[in-house]
């Protein structure tokens, strides 16, 4: 793997871990306090430090390395995390995000990002006051006194924990050649074997190294000499050098590497030699003698902490391997995850979308063939590129709770600036959509909550005398209705005032004031370029921009946004989304030869045109008692003419799609119905752009080329035209 592709792997786990270490934060500020979220909000960050340090980005190692410390003395009970404490942690753990981006030169001219690295350790001094006045933050690295003690865990031996590469036997290296080196330099005082890896004996290689090794080794070497016993297997082994006098934290690095097995707690510690097996035999003794004497005994962590000195965050390490040893047995692991390149995901789904387009190809030609059995074979094979189809297509399937959960933060720190208390209420987490629609939804729901926040949820003072709660609420909602992605955000505020939008929009010029318009179209207008009813320009609204990008995101992801309003009980969006951009289900129709798809999500019925016509002078039919208006495709996009005999009289043969989205329905008048089809979304060409009702094109089994028709934008078109018709 190249240096630049390992530093994208970085970039990619260090955004990961200051998610995880958010949403950690969040949940500590919601009341939650314990070791294991202390050690959430830890590991974040050490692990961070540790990958940065690999890389030499010591700008970033050297401010976590201070915030990890404060965490550290918290996980230690010498300080507990308040309000001003976690406030300060909040804005380190952004400055981490600050940093992660930047090379060490771009650091180094950026005297903003040095600054506010300084400021932030300053402040933190209060909680770090073990930490010598005498370190300083030079050019990112943090300079530690040479003098500062370094911790000690037990005696004078060290630990060596050997996982040679599985190929070592095939390669000609003999373990034992390595364990007989260590013994000429010193005394090997315990060998345990590590058998985690021996597979079932029916698959069992006897070439193969399953062994690891967890070695004591008490010497007066040096690391370097230690290191060159094994200088010929450095590069596909795993293996751990521990100095009598490391860090704890060294240990408990080791504890969380450890394979997961049914180990007790002392044989935990025992097998990263943290503690030496007479230690482990004095406490266990010293334990029962307990239980005998006085009828009860502590547990054996606390009597390694109280009688021998082991560290209790060693210990806790141990205790949560253990409890993680458990889990496994039990099942209740979480599953099993790799990271792939997002192009070659995508590689993979347009692959598979040709494979649509070519099977269709195959269904037409065993249909002219006639011959039963290849025709049932074909059959067979589509459904097989079916099941193949939503498998890929599930690949790209994540939930939106990810996206939902990053705006707890936003909503955190938005509230903290209005002066206002809001909860922000999740829903429907594990609803999946399309991997490239998450992407491009944050930025449409950042606007919108922001808007919420700004203009729907009232002040504190204004709540009390509506007799509400003083705290708001915000709620993000997510579920699957019709084929479709519902995704709500509502909130309990003061509503929108139609009244008050459209002297708004009379004033700036959007409409006449004359202008008959419904309570619903007035609503929509807040969407027009360059609409604000804000008094003032703030940091949060008022330039009249968000919007109007806001409905145009929704509409380029083939989507629909709504609004529904109450005045004094609040105001919900809702977007309408497909489930994937990348393979649809359709009905494929054709007007003036051109061939056309409808998604299939949003069609209703099809029926004939000429037995619901009601008015020759609208476009408008009576379906079943409403009036639904209609457009043609032809008209629309300038079609050629139907022959003069075909377009006129009473059995003139124009087919009528119902479609509907949301609460609107609309017909649309084909030449041709096909039926329903499996489609792949092809982008538009730059020609295309202008055309409004097209959503994309698709390539047909025949050769010919489809396009897919945007309903949003047909439907908005034929309703504006009948409200037209109307005034």
């Amino acid at each position: 793997m190249s240096q630049d592709a390992a530093l994208d792997i970085f970039f990619a786990e260090a955004d990961e871990l200051l998610d995880a270490m958010d949403a950690a934060l969040l949940r500590m500020e919601g009341g939650e306090y314990d070791n294991e979220i202390l050690n959430e909000i830890f590991r974040s960050a050490h692990t961070i430090k540790g990958s940065a340090g690999i890389f030499g980005l010591d700008h970033i190692v050297a401010f976590t390395h201070v915030v990890e410390n404060i965490l550290d003395r918290a996980r230690d009970e010498e300080i507990r995390i308040e309000t001003d404490l976690l406030n300060l942690i909040f804005k380190c753990r952004d400055h981490m995000a600050a940093l992660v981006p930047v090379t060490a030169e771009q650091f180094d001219a950026d005297q903003n990002l040095q600054e506010t690295g300084q400021a932030l350790l300053s402040a933190l001094q209060p909680w770090a006051s073990e930490v010598p006045e005498s370190n300083e933050y030079v050019g990112g690295v943090e300079v530690l006194d040479s003098e500062q003690p370094r911790p000690s865990v037990v005696g004078g031996d060290w630990h060596i924990s050997l996982r040679l590469s599985q190929d070592a036997l095939k390669n000609g290296m003999d373990p034992m050649s390595f364990i007989t080196f260590l013994g000429s330099i010193g005394s090997v005082s315990h060998i345990e074997a590590v058998c985690d890896a021996l597979p079932e004996w029916d698959t069992f290689d006897p070439e193969t190294l399953y062994l690891g090794y967890e070695l004591a080794l008490k010497t007066d070497a040096d690391r370097a000499t230690i290191e060159n016993a094994f200088t010929f297997v450095q590069e596909d082994s795993d293996i751990r050098i521990i100095a009598p006098d490391s860090l704890v934290e060294t240990y408990i690095e080791l504890i969380q590497s450890l394979p997961e097995r049914d180990d007790r707690l002392g044989e935990i510690l025992t097998r990263c030699g943290a503690i030496s097996s007479n230690t482990l035999r004095d406490s266990l003794n010293a334990q029962l003698s307990e239980q005998v004497s006085q009828g009860k005994s502590r547990p054996i962590g606390a009597v390694l902490t109280e009688d021998k000195g082991v560290p209790a965050k060693l210990v806790n390490a141990a205790i949560t391997k253990q409890k993680s040893a458990a889990s496994a047995k039990t099942g209740t692991t979480a599953p099993q995850l790799i990271r792939i390149e997002a192009d070659r995901l995508d590689h993979l789904i347009n692959l598979i979308g040709e494979l649509v387009i070519n099977r269709q190809r195959v269904d037409l030609l065993s249909a002219d063939t006639g011959n039963d059995p290849l025709i049932e074979a074909v059959n067979n094979l589509g459904g097989f590129t079916e099941q193949l189809r939503d498998a890929a297509l599930n690949l790209r399937m994540v939930p939106i709770g990810n996206t939902f959960q990053r705006f707890k933060r936003i909503v955190r720190d938005t509230a903290q600036e209005l002066g206002k208390e809001i909860l922000l209420v999740i829903e429907g987490a594990e609803t999946e959509l399309d991997r490239l629609m998450v992407e491009k939804l944050t930025d449409p729901l950042t606007h919108i909550v922001r808007n919420a926040m700004d203009h729907g949820i009232e002040s504190i003072e204004d709540r009390r005398a509506s007799e509400k709660t003083e705290a708001g609420t915000l709620k993000m909602s997510a579920y699957h209705h019709a084929g479709h992605i519902i995704i709500e955000i509502s909130d309990d505020g003061g509503g929108i005032e139609p009244s008050k939008i459209r002297a708004k929009a009379v004033e700036k010029g959007v409409i006449d004031e004359e202008s008959q318009l419904s309570d619903q179209d007035i609503l929509h207008l807040v969407f027009h370029p360059g609409f604000s009813t804000a008094e003032s320009v703030t940091n949060l609204s008022g330039r009249g921009v968000g919007m109007d990008v806001v409905k145009r995101n929704v509409e380029a992801l083939q989507g629909h946004i709504d609004i529904q309003s109450e005045v004094g009980f609040g105001t919900t969006f809702t977007i309408r989304l497909p489930l994937t951009l990348a393979i649809i289900d359709g009905f494929h129709v054709s007007s003036g030869g051109t061939q056309f798809i409808v998604p299939q999500s949003s069609v209703i019925e099809c029926t004939d045109l000429a037995s619901h016509l009601d008015s020759e002078s609208r476009n408008c039919i009576n379906l079943r008692g409403d009036m639904i208006p209609y457009l043609e495709l032809r008209t629309i996009f300038k079609l050629p003419a139907k022959p003069e005999a075909e377009a006129v009289g009473p059995d003139r043969s124009d087919n009528l799609l119902v479609v509907q989205v949301g609460e609107e329905r609309a017909g649309i008048v084909v030449d041709h119905l096909y039926g329903e089809i499996q489609t792949v979304v092809k982008p538009l060409g730059p020609i295309f752009k202008p055309l409004k009702g097209i959503g994309g094109s698709s390539l047909l089994g025949n050769g010919d080329i489809a396009f897919i028709l945007d309903i949003v934008q047909l439907i908005d078109t034929v309703v504006y035209s009948e409200t037209l018709r109307a005034l």
